[in-house]
C-alpha cells in the first residue's frame, strides 16, 4: 500500500491510498499538506479506514503526482554514507570540510526544493547548463508531519552538479538547487509497513545508449545517522507547519569521470519502498 497525491483527467489534486485493488481517497483531507498537519496516529487511523473501504478508482484514468503540496519543504542531508564523504573530497580536496561534517553531531542539511519545483516519475530531470560533471544522488526520503513524526518513505533523486560544488564547497546552495534537480517517487509508503527501515537496499542504474552505464547498491544500514536523528536536527529551530520531506543522503555517487549526460535515463529501486524512474535533459541551456 502506498500514500499517493492523484489527479482525475483535468480535475484537482486529491489525496489517496493505492494498492493492488486500485485508489482509494481520503475524503477527510484536501491536499497533503493537510494530511500533514495531524498526528502520526490521526493519519495512521484515516489511512487504514481508506484501505479498508470497498471503493476504488481505476488507476489507468488517474495521474499520479509528485507526493508534495501546499508549505511542505524538500529538505537534504549530506555526507551522511561512508562513499558520500569519499566521494565529496574527491571533488574538492576538500577533507577537513567534509570529514568533519560526516563525524559531527549536527549534521549537514539543506533546503532542496520548494513543492512546485519537484518532478516525479517519468518526468524528465535537469541537468544545470553551466556545469561540466553532474551525477544523480539515490536516496531514501521521508515523509515527516508537522509535529517531526516520520509518517512514510518514498525515493529521491538529489540530482547534483558536481563540478560546481567541487569548485567551492560554499557554491552548495547552486550544486543542490535549481530547476529540475529534485524527483521524487510519486508513492509512499507508509512508515508503519516498513519492517526495517535500517536495512533496505538502495540501488541505480544508468542507462544511456541501450546499455548500462554504471550501477551501483548500497544499504540503510550504512548510513552513518539515525533517521530519527536527522529528523530531530531538522526541526529544532524550524518551524515546518505542512511538515517536510527528508532525502537522507546518498550511499551510491558514480566515479568522478562517470557523470551522466542528456538523455540518460536513471533507474532507482529501495526495497519495500519503490522505484523511480526519469530522463535527463538539461534544465536551463544556455546560448
Amino acid at each position: 500500500m502506498h500514500i499517493v497525491r492523484y489527479a482525475e483527467g483535468s480535475g484537482p489534486a486529491r489525496v489517496g491510498i493505492l494498492d493492488e485493488a486500485g485508489i482509494a481517497p481520503l475524503e477527510e483531507v484536501a491536499d497533503l499538506a493537510e494530511l500533514l498537519r495531524l498526528p502520526l496516529a490521526g493519519i495512521r487511523s484515516l489511512v487504514e479506514e481508506a484501505a479498508a473501504g470497498g471503493e476504488r478508482l481505476a488507476p489507468d484514468g488517474v495521474r499520479l503526482l509528485a507526493p508534495v503540496d501546499g508549505r511542505t519543504e524538500v529538505w537534504a542531508a549530506g555526507v551522511t554514507y561512508e562513499r558520500s564523504r569519499e566521494a565529496r573530497v574527491e571533488e574538492s580536496g576538500q577533507l577537513s570540510v567534509y570529514g568533519a561534517v560526516y563525524e559531527a553531531d549536527r549534521p549537514e542539511l539543506f533546503l532542496k526544493s520548494v513543492p512546485w519545483r519537484v518532478r516525479t516519475d517519468g518526468q524528465p530531470a535537469g541537468l544545470r547548463g553551466d556545469a561540466d560533471n553532474s551525477v544523480p544522488e539515490p536516496e531514501l526520503a521521508l515523509l515527516v508531519n508537522r509535529h517531526g513524526e516520520i509518517v512514510g518513505a518514498t525515493v529521491c533523486d538529489d540530482l547534483t552538479a558536481r563540478s560546481v560544488e567541487g569548485e567551492n564547497p560554499l557554491y552548495l546552495p547552486q550544486a543542490k538547487i535549481y530547476t529540475g534537480s529534485c524527483s521524487l517517487a510519486a508513492r509512499i509508503r507508509p512508515w508503519w509497513e516498513i519492517a526495517d527501515p535500517a536495512a533496505l537496499g538502495i540501488r541505480m542504474r544508468v542507462l544511456r545508449d541501450g546499455g548500462t552505464a554504471f550501477k551501483g547498491e548500497t544499504s540503510t544500514a550504512s548510513l552513518h545517522r539515525t533517521f530519527d536523528d536527522l529528523v530531530s536536527w531538522l526541526y529544532r529551530e524550524l518551524d515546518l507547519p505542512d511538515g517536510a520531506v527528508l532525502a537522507t543522503g546518498t550511499g551510491i555517487v558514480p566515479p568522478l569521470d562517470a557523470g551522466v549526460r542528456p538523455g540518460d535515463t536513471v533507474e532507482i529501486e529501495i526495497d519495500e519502498v519503490g522505484t523511480l524512474t526519469h530522463e535527463l535533459v538539461v534544465a536551463t541551456p544556455r546560448g
